[in-house]
C-alpha cells in the first residue's frame, strides 16, 4: 500500500484533489481534521482534557464544544494553542496509524491523508512521500471569498500563519498546481499516479 500526505494553504483546493482521487483512483481518504473532530466529541478522552483545561466557556448549550470559541482561545495566543495541540494531535495520530494498519490489510492499494499540519505534526515521517497542493494567491483569494465569504484581512491572517510557498516545496516530494481549471489537475494527478502504480509493478 502506498501512502501518500497531502498539504497545502488555505484555499488550494485540497478537497477537490481528495475527492478525485478519491472516485478516479479509488484511494481511501483519510482527513486529520475530521479524525480529531471525532475524538474530540462529548465525553471523549480528548474533549475532558480540552474543556478541563479551557473551562465550560468553550461549551454550547448542548455541552458540545463551540468551536469558534475554541479557535478565539487559540488563535493569538501561541501557549495555549500548544496545549490544544499537545492534546488532540498524539490522539489523532494514534487514530491515524491504526487506520492505515486496518486499511493495509484489507488490500488498499492507495491511502491518502490530507493534514494542514502535515510536515508541523511530523506525519510525513508516516507517509511514502508528500504532496503539496498550491494555488496562485490571486486565485486563493477568490476562492475564500466566494466559497466562505472571507475578507482580505482574514486571508492575510491565515497567510501569515502557515508555511510559505518555497518551504513547502523544499519539504514535500512532489507539487501540483490547481491554479487553473480542474481538468489541468486532474491531468497532473494522474501522471503521479501512473508513475507511483509503475514503481509498484517493477
Amino acid at each position: 500500500m502506498k501512502v501518500i500526505g497531502i498539504t497545502g494553504g488555505v484555499g488550494t483546493g485540497k478537497s477537490e484533489v481528495l475527492n478525485y482521487l478519491e472516485r478516479k483512483h479509488g484511494a481511501v481518504v483519510c482527513q486529520a481534521d475530521i479524525v480529531a473532530k471525532n475524538l474530540e466529541k462529548k465525553n471523549t478522552i480528548c474533549y475532558r482534557q480540552i474543556v478541563g483545561h479551557f473551562g465550560e466557556g468553550i461549551l454550547l448549550e448542548n455541552g458540545r464544544l463551540d468551536r469558534e470559541k475554541l479557535a478565539k482561545a487559540v488563535f493569538s495566543n501561541e501557549e495555549e494553542r500548544k496545549v490544544l495541540n499537545a492534546i488532540v494531535h498524539p490522539a489523532v495520530k494514534k487514530r491515524i496509524l491504526k487506520l492505515i494498519k486496518e486499511q493495509e490489510k484489507k488490500g488498499t492499494k492507495l491511502f491518502v491523508l490530507e493534514a494542514a499540519l502535515l510536515l508541523e505534526d511530523h506525519y510525513d515521517e508516516i507517509c511514502d512521500e508528500t504532496w503539496y497542493i498550491y494555488a496562485e494567491d490571486g486565485v486563493r483569494r477568490k476562492r475564500l471569498k466566494l466559497s466562505r465569504g472571507y475578507g482580505d484581512e482574514r486571508i492575510d491572517g491565515i497567510s501569515r500563519s502557515q508555511k510559505s510557498r518555497d518551504e513547502f516545496l523544499n519539504q514535500c516530494d512532489r507539487a501540483v498546481d490547481n491554479s487553473r481549471n480542474f481538468d489541468d489537475t486532474c491531468a497532473q494527478l494522474d501522471s503521479i499516479i501512473e508513475k507511483i502504480q509503475e514503481t509498484l509493478n517493477r
